[in-house]
């Protein structure tokens, strides 16, 4: 099919929750993808961070193929050998604990969401559940999920917003600690505000949480849907910062392109879900935990998040290279989640990427964001750089 015929036929029987979609991708390999019509990309979207490694890595690939020929899918009443190994190898890798698994990011910061509250109740503080959250935030498309997160676009047609949720500044501890009230049980932040306008944290920021949280007794949660699996240049966000949550959420690139979220938690607060409190049908099966598990071994094994710093500078360096003849105010970020931050309207620049070959989003309407393969090249930066300065010279 081309890439009109399939427009068509989605137009007529998709519904229209993602506007214009431009593209029609059928097939991808490494950092490149291509459309129904032959059109090759460079892509630095990397399916909004979930492709950590690119397209169709052949561990990722290789892992699918075994699994789905042992066993794909068995209810979670029964033990799994592939999501304990995952979960070992994840719990290896990090401060925290124990793990539950489930579908998407959305999903994890619900499962947040229920075991701060459940924690702080088991203390005794039955009047304890508001969660603070910062402005700009995002933590998912659920109703729970677009509460906790501070924007009022996304929360515009679908009120009244679920109570227990306090919108403060973000990077702004002041702000936190006057917030907090005898209700208040959870913290909730992402380590970077990716979907917010690549938003970094001040010195002292996260730390100045972790302080609020241990002087008030509450739950420090980290959303590292877009940070977690190397993205930062750590295998998690917090690392990075050498601050510990209590509660971490994950998505994105943990599955190399399957649908997997996950939540790890420190195990006195895990210890708080117990049967019947939660639990996902599809969440952490045989299939998904098998390719999440190759994916993260590759990861370490490769040790791609020193790549991402790498690759992250080297991206910085060779934009900051243009900011004197084009509208550019500087790079926000850090590894390989990078927001070029334009005096203008970036909608345009990003459109016009696309068009000469290079996928990127634009974010908060001034900012290209992106979220390359952690795996990429400084061939693959120079390629992107040259098309960046092609599209700007064009639409600036």
């Amino acid at each position: 099919m081309t890439t009109a015929e399939i427009k068509e036929m989605a137009t007529a029987y998709i519904m229209n929750t993602y506007g214009d979609r431009k593209l029609a991708l059928v097939r991808g390999e490494g950092p490149y993808v291509w459309d129904a019509d032959g059109v090759k990309y460079l892509d630095f979207l990397g399916g909004i961070a979930v492709n950590g490694l690119g397209h169709c890595h052949p561990n990722v690939v290789a892992a699918i193929r075994e699994q789905a020929a042992k066993l794909i899918h068995v209810s979670n009443l029964y033990y799994i050998e592939p999501q304990a190994k995952l979960a070992k190898l994840l719990i290896d890798n990090c401060d925290l604990d124990q793990c539950f698994f489930c579908n998407s990011g959305a999903e994890a910061n619900e499962a947040a969401i229920k075991l701060a509250r459940k924690y702080i109740k088991d203390q005794g503080r039955t009047g304890a559940y508001e969660i603070i959250t910062m402005e700009n935030s995002f933590h998912g498309r659920t109703m729970a999920t677009i509460t906790a997160t501070a924007q009022p676009k996304y929360h515009k047609g679908f009120e009244p917003m679920l109570p227990g949720f306090q919108y403060v500044p973000y990077d702004d501890l002041p702000a936190v600690e006057a917030a907090i009230s005898e209700k208040t049980c959870a913290i909730l932040v992402e380590p970077i505000q990716s979907e917010g306008g690549v938003n970094t944290p001040s010195e002292g920021y996260l730390a100045g949480l972790r302080e609020l949280c241990d002087k008030h007794n509450l739950v420090l949660v980290f959303d590292e849907v877009q940070t977690a699996m190397a993205r930062l240049g750590t295998l998690f966000g917090y690392q990075s910062y050498g601050v510990v949550p209590d509660i971490l959420t994950m998505a994105k690139s943990l599955g190399g392109g399957v649908p997997i979220g996950g939540m790890l938690a420190k195990k006195h607060i895990a210890d708080s879900f117990v049967p019947g409190t939660h639990a996902a049908t599809f969440g952490g099966n045989p299939l998904v935990t098998a390719v999440a598990y190759a994916t993260v071994r590759t990861i370490i094994d490769e040790k791609l998040g020193e790549n991402a710093i790498k690759m992250g500078a080297y991206l910085v360096d060779q934009l900051m290279k243009l900011k004197d003849r084009y509208p550019i105010k500087e790079m926000r970020g850090k590894g390989l989640l990078c927001g070029l931050v334009m005096s203008i309207d970036a909608n345009a620049l990003a459109a016009k990427c696309i068009e000469n070959g290079l996928i990127a989003i634009c974010t908060n309407n001034y900012v290209l964001r992106f979220l390359p393969p952690l795996n990429i090249t400084a061939a693959h930066v120079d390629e992107a750089v040259s098309i960046i300065e092609k599209s700007l010279a064009e639409t600036v």
